[in-house]
């Protein structure tokens, strides 16, 4: 008995039976593009770990920048020369 009351054979014929309904070629395809997933997912995951602090850091700026207001009048000059 292999899983679930599933043998060895019965795991062959259902083989048998996917490959001639999808065809080798589009499963290999399947196959790539889930591995693809698997990897741009991984990649993902690792890379939100790192950027956590780096936002952190960002966001400090970011509050720093927000209060800081700068006073003042545009006179007619000054707006000619933007």
């Amino acid at each position: 008995m292999g899983l679930g009351g599933i043998g060895i054979p019965s795991l062959i014929l259902i083989l048998v039976i996917v490959i001639l309904l999808f065809g080798t070629k589009r499963l290999r395809g399947m196959g790539s593009d889930l591995g693809s997933a698997l990897k741009n997912f991984k990649k993902s995951v690792k890379d939100g770990t790192s950027s956590k602090d780096e936002s952190a850091s960002d966001e400090k700026v970011e509050d720093q920048t927000a209060n800081s207001v700068i006073e003042g009048e545009a006179t007619e000059k000054d707006k000619d020369k933007v």
